[in-house]
């Protein structure tokens, strides 16, 4: 996460409601010209997105809506009963949506449409035993769905009985849920086998937890105290999850965060989200969801088969956000607040599952080995890795004191705790160091100002700084070491924002030697013991964020395992990463993927790669070429333009998997047409010449830009970043026991 989010707070004069906008679900949605669903359901998961008309047990007839917004069980057959679109909420759980674009809702006794979503509308449905049949419960009243003496259709107390069984008949002229179309054309590839290597591409740093709701039923709460507005998820579906955020940003987006984050207070943009989109989201607008989940479908669909999806959160930005959005009762615990991020993770997955027809047949799946990763890449979907990054990992924060001592805020018996509660939880790459000193360590300073103000937040005192150790200058660097260190955070002393710094320090100012200085603190005892503690558990480590000179100590430890244990860097190696400590972590059989740019620096870090790769001794048959991304998306780091200049510009639709540059893996893979992402209803499009990343929808189109810059190698390289990351996870995991 980038911390100049921070000076959200520092220019922040008036706090602002969570996002919501128009609760109505009859601005979507179009009539169904697919061939329709001819089979009857035989579990409660086979009604997902398809059309039915629901017919009684009790009469054999099927429901059909009055006037008045009633139902009665009166058609003869189903082609003359309602057309009811199956919208699945969760697993078993059901919008059901009419050909009028309304919601049967529960409500007094009685079941009507209605144009607005709530809880009442979402019905839980059941297998009768013996099967054929089902009972329909409403969530919020708990009241079955059932015929009274009339053939009505009602809202009733538990029952038992034909009166409450129905049956799903399979019809036409539905009108389609409001949904995200993903652009992409034909099925997409499975593995050659689960003893070949993983064809697909990794991105090994994302926040898909990260959502103004961390939960389905709504009930958790937001991330980051509620700056970022937008849901990957939405149990209403997209209308709900992208909707129009004035209520959060102001009118014409006047008191959105982001026009501080850009040095532009008196910046607007349109508020209105789905379907329009016409002032976001936008790859420089950081406040914006940018993981809907039919976004990250999409890249999946082009080859994305492994994502590493980290719980974030760093105390003092999340208190900021908690008064630019008027929660203060926000959750700001750093490891209370991933947890609940990669339990939402849980969530997502069931809810792609619904989408999907049932439990483990989403593209989405969680997994927890290597081994697992490798059978469900094999099987044509996307292993996510959960990670966790916040600034004090372990809840292992210090304050300095008064008269300089510091006071740990964890021990070893509390480290250990904490990563089995994580291993339990399925959590598998971890950040030991993030943005903030602690228990554990110093952290990799990256920006001279903000970050400062952060660190003396959280512990009290400001970061102590020394200079960098020489490196090899004349070769590449992930991240060249240090950074200038300000004196007045962030101006001069004289502006609004040092002005509240003063205030917030009491005065007490930083005085820095000039040049780039890096952090003096590095790796303690207590970070040493967390270090081989995850090492003894198998987790993957992640180097970045750790300070500069901690990382040297992190690589010693590293090559006292047996065999030598490798790291990860995951988006860049905040606070420096010079290429001496990188040919240390390839011998180790670490991986190096940088944070996600566009097709041009996509291929000027693969030239890096080689150089390393040839320095260490590492051909292609010891380890992969292979070179994923961090995207950090949702991670407030912003995303890449586009590429600009004499480029050649990409031509829609792409061709995936078919020409040339597409080497023989790819031969037994079906073509997977790409078009540009447009939502039919509004118009709305992003073509990634002009809008660069605007969301992870155009992780897709990026592909296209890796082979225009690139060609094969390139290709190659990306392509193989899953089987990279696996092979790494494979060596850290496949020892002591595990």
């Amino acid at each position: 996460m980038n911390t100049r989010l921070l000076i959200l707070a520092l220019l922040s004069s008036a706090l602002v409601t969570g996002c919501g906008g128009s609760s109505s679900s009859s601005s979507r949605g179009g009539q169904d010209s697919n061939p329709p669903n001819t089979e009857t359901p035989v579990t409660r998961f086979d009604m997902a997105n398809s059309c039915y008309a629901l017919q009684s047990v009790q009469t054999n007839k099927y429901l059909v809506a009055g006037e008045d917004g009633s139902f009665t069980s009166s058609a003869s057959s189903a082609s003359a009963g309602d057309a009811l679109f199956m919208q699945p909420a969760t697993l078993g759980k059901y919008l059901f949506y009419t050909a009028n674009q309304e919601l049967l809702t529960a409500g007094d006794g009685a079941v009507s449409a209605e144009s607005t979503a709530s809880d009442a509308a979402i019905w839980t449905i059941d297998l009768v035993p013996g099967g054929g049949s089902f009972t329909i419960v409403s969530d919020s009243t708990s009241q079955t769905m059932q015929l009274d003496d009339s053939g009505l259709l009602i809202a009733g107390p538990e029952t038992n009985g034909p009166s409450s069984e129905f049956k799903f008949a399979p019809t036409r002229n539905c009108t389609s849920y409001p949904e995200m179309p993903t652009g992409v054309s034909a099925e997409t590839f499975k593995g050659n086998g689960i003893d070949k290597p993983i064809i697909g591409f990794a991105d090994v740093h994302t926040h898909m937890g990260m959502s103004s709701e961390m939960s389905y039923a709504g009930n958790v709460g937001p991330s980051a105290g509620g700056a970022l507005y937008g849901e990957v998820i939405n149990r209403f579906g997209v209308d709900h999850a992208l909707e129009n955020c004035e209520d959060f940003h102001g009118p014409n987006g006047i008191r959105d965060g982001n026009n501080v984050i850009s040095l532009n207070p008196t910046d607007t943009h349109e508020t209105i989200g789905w379907p329009s989109f016409v002032g976001w989201p936008r790859r420089d607008y950081l406040t914006h969801q940018v993981m809907y989940y039919k976004w990250v479908e999409r890249a999946y669909l082009s080859g994305l088969r492994l994502m590493v999806n980290h719980g974030t959160n760093i105390k003092a930005l999340c208190d900021v956000g908690k008064t630019i959005s008027g929660n203060p009762d926000a959750d700001c615990n750093d490891m209370s607040v991933a947890v609940k991020q990669v339990e939402y993770l849980y969530d997502v997955q069931d809810y792609v599952d619904a989408q999907s027809g049932g439990p483990g047949k989403g593209w989405y799946r969680i997994v927890k080995s290597p081994q697992e990763a490798r059978e469900v890449i094999n099987d044509g979907k996307m292993a996510v890795v959960l990670g966790v990054e916040v600034a004090q990992v372990f809840d292992c924060g210090m304050t300095v004191l008064p008269d300089g001592t510091e006071q740990a805020n964890c021990d070893e018996g509390q480290i250990n705790s904490e990563i089995q509660r994580l291993w339990d939880l399925g959590v598998r790459h971890v950040y030991p160091f993030h943005d903030i000193n602690t228990s554990l360590g110093g952290a990799g300073i990256f920006n001279g100002d903000s970050m400062n103000l952060l660190n003396f937040l959280d512990t009290k005192a400001f970061f102590k700084t020394t200079e960098c150790r020489d490196y090899p200058v004349d070769e590449p660097s992930v991240r060249t070491p240090g950074t200038e260190m300000a004196t007045a955070i962030p101006g001069s002393g004289s502006d609004p924002i040092s002005q509240a710094f003063f205030e917030a320090t009491a005065g007490i100012i930083p005085f820095y030697p000039a040049g780039k200085r890096c952090n003096s603190r590095t790796v303690t005892d207590l970070g040493e013991y967390a270090l081989r503690a995850l090492m003894t558990r198998g987790m993957v480590i992640d180097i970045d964020h750790a300070a500069y000179h901690s990382k040297d100590v992190m690589l010693d430890i590293a090559d006292e395992q047996t065999p030598a244990y490798p790291l990860s860097s995951s988006h860049d190696a905040h606070g420096g990463l010079t290429s001496d400590q990188v040919v240390r972590m390839l011998k180790n059989g670490g991986t190096v993927y940088p944070y996600k740019g566009n097709g041009i620096k996509h291929k000027e870090f693969l030239e890096k790669l080689k150089f390393w790769r040839n320095k260490a001794g590492i051909s292609d048959v010891d380890q992969p070429l292979a070179l994923g991304y961090g995207a950090d998306a949702n991670g407030f780091g912003g995303h890449p333009g586009p590429r600009g200049g004499d480029s050649e510009p990409v031509q829609y639709p792409i061709v995936l998997f078919s020409g040339d540059d597409w080497g023989p893996q790819f031969a037994n893979f079906k073509p997977v047409t790409v078009d540009m992402l447009v939502i039919p209803e509004s118009g709305k499009y992003w073509h990634i010449d002009e809008t660069g990343m605007s969301h992870y929808g155009l992780v897709a189109d990026f592909v296209e830009e890796v082979r225009l810059e690139g060609g094969k190698e390139a290709l190659d390289a990306l392509y193989n970043s899953a089987e990279g990351y696996v092979q790494m996870w494979e060596r850290a995991y496949n020892r002591n026991g595990n």
